[in-house]
Formats: C-alpha cells, structure tokens, sequence
C-alpha cells in the first residue's frame, strides 16, 4: 500500500523519509521526516502504523512506531528504546515477533521482541564473531542467520521463532583447522583515555615476546563498524607466524553515533590518536616491536596509515596506504570526493581548512625524514578514491625520504577501488603486500 522513499545528501548516513499511500485520492508523496541529523527506516508496518529504526534523540539507535494519521513527534511511540551499553546495528521484522541486533563492545547481542516492545529472549552467539540475515515473512515460523569470525568464513543457522532454539543449517568445508588459531579482543586508554577495542589474531604456537611481526590494521570513519570478518589473506600473514591485530577507532559505528561523531571533522585527529595507541599498546604488551610492526588501510583507512606515518614515522616498521585520501585540499574536486564533506569538513571554511591541512597526508610530508617502507597501491580506473591522491603522496615521499627504505608505488591496470576485483589480481596484489610487508618486519613467508 505504501511506497517509501529515503533521501540523503554526501556520504553520511542522515537521510529523510517521504511515502505515498496507493490508495489515496492524491497520491502525491507526503513529506514525513525532513533529512537532518539522524538516520531513519522503516521496518514493517501494520496498516499506517509504520515501525522505524533510528538514532533521533538516540545516538545509539532505538525502535519507534509512528502513526501517519497522527505523525507528529509527540505521538511517537518508543518500542524498543536505546541502551547506554550497546549500539543497536539493526532491525528485523519476522513472524510476529522484532529481532534487534547490538553491537556491545563489538560483538553481536541479539535480543527478540514482542511487537509491543516486550523482550522475549536472547538469541546466544556460539563465538567471537559477526552475525547478519534474521530476515522473513510476516508468516514465517523460523529464520536464519549467519555467524562468521577471523577463523570462520560463517556458518548458518535456523533459529525456530517459538523455541527459540538454533540449529546448523549449513557450515563450509575448510582447508585449515580454526583450532590452530587463537582470537581474542583487548583494549587501550588513547591519548585522552578513552577505551579502545583491539582485536588479535595468531596462532597458538606463535610467541608473543616483542619479536612476533605484526599487522595492524584500521579505517575509523564514515559510520562503518569493523566486526570480526573473515579474510583468508589476513589468516595467511598469521599463519606464517604473524600476528593480526584490528583496532575499533573512533570515527566508526561500533559504538553508535557519538563513536562516529567523536572523529569526524575538527575531531579526525582522535582517530590518528587511538591508532597510535593501539601501536603502542602492542609494543608495551611485548607484543611486537616498532621495527616489526606493520600497519595498512584502504580508502579513509589508507589516509589513516599515511597521516599516522606522517606524524610518527619511528613508531612503525612498514606502511601500506591502500587508494588513501591524500590530499585533504583538494579531495572535493575529484568524483564523489564533494560528497565526503560531510565527514571531513569543507575546505572553503576557515577552520575546517585549518584542521584538513594540519593532518593531509599530502601536506604533511617532511622533507629529510627517514620514513619506513612504504607501499603505495592505488588502480588506473579508480573512480571513488582518484588515484592522483596516491600518485602525489607517492612520489611526495620519495622526494623527501631521508633514509633508505623502499617508497614504492603499485598501481593496478584495468582496475578500480577495489569492489568487483578478479581473485587473480587479488590474489597478485595481496601476495606483493605480504612480500614487501613480511621482508620490512622480518616475517618469513614460506
């Protein structure tokens, strides 16, 4: 009966909602929610009563019910309201019952509920891992999700909505043994003592006394949540005896709206500083050392580990900057660059120039400095990140290196951002990253 259209504007996660009633003699689309500051969507709906996820008065997400015979704020009605411990991710409606999936400290808490808002029940995860799917009919009598980890590529399950109870459905054939491997989460005061989340990867025989070579890896922007994920290439470099360690940084989702907002803007360099942290907590836990320790990113990841490198280049033993956004003057010009304004700032105002220029990678580089190894990838038809940003970062560093480590520029042929990519060029580009990463920090690649 009704049809509903969500509307934003750049790369936030804001957006606004209009709707049409079919039925309607005029069947024009009704302005419900203005887009603003806060995220909303629609669920289900019983008749006009429409069921909505959102973070309005509620960074770390709630359920509301809003009638639109009666939509105005003051009729809305809190089903499941938000929770000071966890992040509310998502919101399903199957059966007669909500399935509402948290985050709380990054790990997945899945609850049921009543359509009135009651809680029923948990729905207990069986590792340290991500879950997703919950999804059904109105009339469906079970679901299914999925459970993956660093050491599980996922799992499915039927969870039968009347017990409660949850059965394997399906789970992969694999090559390795899980067992092997050891997955555990940490965390670390940053610099203004805020609690980060760490998580760590290697296998169990693999000696943590300061000389395990360690890959450190982070993106912290834009509301994206890093959960635990599988990624064969990261299970290689553990399983040749290195560690993989993933930071949570502010900037993301995994704590809701206020983590994300808390490295945003004028507050990016939050970010650079729980990456920083998260270095040396893994240096003061003799973990690793700074001539064995690694550290990569991709996209806002790849602006992280160049800006990182830029401010502490004595703190890590090798750098890959993957299709980063290096210069933080000029990324508005290219592609859907105007878009990310939202996230980093706007140029053309003073302060947020100020605050862009203070940590663009680009900008930043000093000339006689004795930079680690660095690995640049960036690809020809890149058309989110440009890849003039890495083309400029690239050869800025060179320019200026004052030691004798390798800057090296990788740049990809026929290929893009990253999305769609072949498995051979995958699997040619991660092989490069292991080689000049494992060479830097003296892990030996069999």
């Amino acid at each position: 009966r009704y049809i509903i259209v969500s509307a934003s504007t750049g790369a936030g996660s804001n957006n606004g909602l209009f709707y049409k009633d079919t039925q309607a003699k005029d069947n024009s689309f009704v302005d419900l929610l203005a887009p603003d500051d806060s995220r909303y969507s629609v669920i289900d709906n019983d008749g006009p009563l429409l069921y909505i996820f959102t973070d309005d008065d509620a960074p770390a997400g709630r359920l509301i019910a809003i009638d639109l015979r009666q939509p105005e704020r003051d009729h809305w009605v809190e089903l499941i309201p938000e929770r000071k411990d966890a992040a509310l991710q998502s919101v399903s409606s199957v059966g007669e019952v909500f399935i509402a999936k948290y985050l709380k400290d990054v790990l997945p808490e899945v609850l049921v509920y009543n359509r009135l808002g009651t809680k029923l029940r948990d729905v207990p995860m069986k590792e340290l891992g991500s879950a997703s799917g919950f999804g059904g009919r109105r009339s469906a009598t079970s679901t299914f999700y999925s459970l993956s980890s660093y050491t599980n590529p996922g799992r499915i399950y039927r969870y039968d909505l009347a017990s409660g109870e949850s059965t394997l459905f399906w789970e992969p054939k694999l090559l390795f043994n899980p067992d092997d491997f050891i997955t555990r989460q940490e965390f670390f005061e940053s610099k203004d003592g805020t609690r980060v989340p760490l998580f760590l990867v290697h296998r169990k025989d693999t000696k943590l006394d300061g000389t395990a070579p360690t890959f450190l890896y982070g993106y912290g922007g834009f509301d994206i949540s890093l959960t635990p994920r599988f990624q064969i290439s990261n299970l290689v470099w553990a399983d040749q005896g290195g560690v993989f360690a993933l930071a949570n940084l502010r900037g993301g989702g995994e704590y809701g709206q206020a983590w994300h907002e808390a490295g945003m803007k004028e507050k990016k360099q939050n970010v650079f500083d729980d990456f920083i942290g998260a270095a040396e907590w893994l240096i003061e836990q003799k973990i690793t050392k700074s001539e064995h320790l690694a550290i990569g990113g991709g996209s806002n990841g790849g602006l992280l580990t160049a800006a990182c490198m830029n401010q502490r280049p004595e703190l890590f033993g090798a750098c890959w900057s993957a299709v980063g956004v290096q210069d933080m003057l000029r990324f508005h010009k290219f592609t859907i660059g105007w878009a990310w304004q939202d996230e980093y700032g706007d140029v053309d105002d003073e302060a947020d120039f100020k605050n862009l220029y203070g940590y663009s990678p680009y900008h930043n580089v000093k000339k006689g400095t004795a930079y680690p190894p660095t690995l640049v990838t960036t690809a020809d038809h890149d058309d989110r990140v440009f890849p003039a940003h890495s083309f400029k970062y690239g050869a800025a560093l060179q320019d200026a290196q004052g030691g004798d480590a390798p800057i090296i520029l990788r740049i990809d042929v026929k290929a893009g951002h990253g999305a769609g990519k072949p498995t051979a060029k995958v699997i040619e580009e991660v092989a490069d990253r292991w080689a000049f990463l494992g060479k830097a920090v003296g892990l030996k690649i069999e």
